[in-house]
């Protein structure tokens, strides 16, 4: 849930094989803790002059972060982060940590090269150059995980079963396609897909007026009951108290 000032923008050429997109996040003057929502993603950060990754997340999850920070995330395509960080997603699910647990003296030495007494856009030009001499030469990203990835975001036909449905779109068997969605987003299909039901619903919440229990039945919700279940479960509040929430931010 944003609180503060969020910015996004598309990564740069240099950064596109392996990121989606570049964003700042400057945080208030006055600590508050923050409700990360699960949006089956994964980041890499920079914060108070260090990397961390954070990892995909499950379940909400609160983060107080240091009070009037800038936060500068670098948002992995889908399946992406995997091959950059060279372990499966699986082993970061729910997790925030600081890149040198994972790369050890590979890790300082990239932060060691980063001046952070800079304004924001030259320290965003510079971390920019770091992380894209950090891209894996073995390879692109999976492209089938990829499409996977965009299959569970627009969801499955009516009535079709989800991991029957994506084994045959994808040529997959269904023991084949958890194990690689493991290995890439860190839980299975069916996981995926109630994170990204659940990130439909928001954002046709942001775009119209309509009643809350037509909007769940557009996002691919039996009924708004199922809907303010998922909403606890994902988000912790239900959509009437998230709806108050982001109205103060």
């Amino acid at each position: 849930m944003a609180i503060g000032d969020f910015r996004e923008r598309p990564a740069a050429v240099a950064l596109s094989r392996s990121f989606a997109s570049v964003w700042v996040h400057r945080l208030p003057e006055a600590a508050a803790p923050i409700v990360v929502t699960p949006d089956g993603t994964i980041d890499l950060q920079w914060i108070d002059g260090a990397f961390r990754v954070a990892g995909p997340d499950r379940d909400p999850k609160l983060e107080l972060l240091p009070a009037g920070a800038t936060v500068i995330g670098f948002r992995f395509h889908p399946g992406a982060a995997a091959t950059w960080l060279g372990m499966p997603a699986a082993e970061i699910v729910g997790q925030r940590l600081a890149l040198d647990e994972l790369w050890g003296p590979k890790a300082r030495r990239l932060a060691a090269g980063i001046r952070p007494d800079r304004d924001t856009a030259e320290l965003i030009g510079e971390l920019e150059g770091a992380v894209a001499a950090c891209q894996p030469a073995r390879g692109a990203p999976d492209p089938v995980m990829r499409a996977a990835f965009e299959l569970v975001r627009a969801g499955p036909p009516p009535g079709a079963p989800l991991v029957p449905w994506l084994g045959r779109a994808l040529a997959l068997s269904e023991r084949t396609l958890r194990r690689r969605f493991d290995e890439s987003f860190g839980y299975g299909p069916k996981t995926l897909d109630r994170i990204m039901r659940y990130q439909r619903f928001l954002g046709l919440s942001r775009r119209s007026a309509q009643p809350t229990a037509r909007l769940a039945l557009e996002a691919g919700y039996a009924d708004q009951a199922h809907l303010v279940r998922e909403s606890r479960r994902l988000a912790g509040v239900t959509p009437r108290q998230l709806g108050r929430i982001l109205s103060h931010d």
